[in-house]
């Protein structure tokens, strides 16, 4: 058959790569990095690094004012707050870091069904999956830690007793890890379930607060009611109390629970369990949903 006298050939300047190909590990820890990036604005927007910038400094103020208050104080020999405890008092600065910060990691992939242009290429789901469980996840943690670290400095500085602030400082960053990882994987799972930033915003904060309020509200008419023994197992219901418990029973911290009875390092394991079923439960519910969103 004849080919058709009109059909050209034309060399529009496309050349092939012969360079390396760096595959999937390299795209997934772009992925984090972009991510975690993005969670403090940078390399976004003037106006992006604002909220996350203001509620850093939020979270490192009062440890500044802690450090000098101690240092001030004629015989001070210790922090007047633990280690422990920081992260639980300034529970609504992280809840609302979270809030805004989760949302801008994934609503807007959804949103612009930007999600299957990454599964296009050599990234798979559980790489963009555990690309922004880890972003989130550390991006937390940079936001808890460094107030410890503050204080922990001001501390030395102050030259109390190198040992127990070391310990103290080293109790307050697990504590603040396992918190990171839990809250991530529960910020992300909820805002992962609407493209809609705004909606998972108050996804967010409704899962936190919530849940806390009503166990809060459940364990203080415990106490009133002589029911102690239930307030312990009322904490299991709750992120913040389940942090709460968890440090009480395995790192010496002091309760928040109404008559500041902490669970006991036997229902202390359960506690810890529910966390690991929460983190691990986490994790499944974004894959799925990305299994969704991929296609």
């Amino acid at each position: 058959m004849a080919a058709d006298s009109s059909t050209q050939i034309h060399n529009i300047g496309y050349r092939s790569y012969d360079g390396p190909r760096l595959g999937r590990g390299y795209a997934r820890t772009s992925l984090y990095s972009q991510s975690l990036r993005g969670a403090y604005g940078l390399g976004r927007s003037a106006k992006s690094k604002v909220l996350p910038m203001l509620l850093f400094a939020v979270m490192c103020v009062p440890a500044l004012i802690i450090v000098a208050v101690a240092i001030a104080v004629p015989g001070s020999t210790d922090l007047p707050i633990k280690y422990t405890t920081y992260a639980l008092t300034t529970q609504v600065v992280i809840g609302l870091y979270l809030a805004s910060q989760a949302p801008q990691s994934v609503s807007r992939d959804l949103r612009f069904k930007t999600v299957p242009l990454y599964f296009s290429r050599p990234i798979e789901r559980v790489d963009y999956v555990l690309a922004k469980y880890a972003a989130m996840a550390s991006a937390l943690f940079v936001l808890t830690a460094v107030p410890l670290l503050i204080m922990y400095i001001g501390s030395l500085l102050a030259k109390f007793d190198f040992g127990d602030q070391t310990k103290g400082f080293g109790q307050g960053l697990v504590s603040v890890l396992v918190l990171s990882v839990l809250f991530a994987g529960l910020g992300l799972v909820m805002a992962a379930l609407t493209p809609r930033r705004g909606f998972g915003v108050a996804a967010v904060i409704a899962l936190l607060l919530i849940p806390y309020g009503a166990v809060s509200t459940v364990q203080a008419v415990a106490m009133e009611t002589s029911n102690s023994g239930a307030i312990e197992w009322m904490g299991l219901f709750s992120p913040i109390t389940l942090i709460d418990g968890f440090q009480t029973a395995f790192l010496g911290a002091t309760s928040a629970f109404p008559g500041g009875e902490g669970p006991s390092a036997g229902t202390g394991v359960v506690y810890l369990l529910v966390i690991l079923g929460l983190i691990a439960g986490s994790y499944a519910a974004l894959m799925a949903r990305y299994r969704k969103a991929g296609l």
